[in-house]
């Protein structure tokens, strides 16, 4: 054999198991369709140990607390919430208000899949920043961003509440919407202090 030869065989050698990971990670990957049913079923299976009502109160009056149900908030089912404090019912949010909240969220497929919980967002660390939003003014980015989910609780209770909600991919943060990543949220609202 030439020198040649013996220089092709060590890249050889490194290039067969890079190619036959690629391949097999090819082959692993899922579909959307199949991302959509994973989420379907990380939902489902949080929401099988909560109680759910799948309306909103006609009076809009939400049961409130730890114990209280998951309120299911759009035909979609991409959306359900738990009322933990309903807040000032009097104060609520109008157009263009300037909303900060604070949020802690758990993605669920890896609870479903792992029965784990890992909690991320700025809710326990008050040197980060709140998030904020205008409300329901859909020309900014701040609502592309969030995605529409996190605004709904808004349109039923006080902007001092706090809510437990349950968001599919589909209405969540945008830059994740091809994840297909169904999340937890533990969201408090409030105004601009002034």
């Amino acid at each position: 054999m030439t020198k040649r030869k013996y220089r092709i065989l060590p890249l050889i050698a490194l290039l067969i198991p890079i190619a036959a990971a690629m391949l097999s990670s090819c082959s692993s990957r899922k579909s959307y369709s199949q991302r959509l049913n994973e989420e379907d079923h990380a939902v489902n299976s949080f929401l099988a140990n909560h109680r759910v009502i799948n309306s909103i109160p006609e009076d809009s009056v939400f049961e409130f607390g730890e114990n209280a149900p998951y309120y299911r908030l759009n035909e979609e089912g991409t959306l359900y919430m738990q009322v933990i404090d309903p807040g000032t019912k009097s104060d609520k949010a109008v157009y263009d208000d300037l909303i900060y909240f604070r949020f802690m969220r758990t993605n669920l497929t890896v609870l479903w899949k792992t029965g784990e919980t890992e909690s991320e967002g700025n809710d326990i660390d008050m040197s980060i920043m709140p998030t904020s939003f205008r409300f329901q003014n859909f020309t900014l980015t701040s609502y592309a961003y969030y995605g529409t989910g996190i605004q709904e609780p808004l349109k039923f209770l006080g902007i001092d509440c706090r809510v437990n909600l349950v968001v599919k991919s589909q209405v969540g943060i945008t830059e994740e919407l091809a994840n297909v990543v169904p999340y937890l949220y533990n969201l408090r609202y409030f105004r601009a202090q002034t």
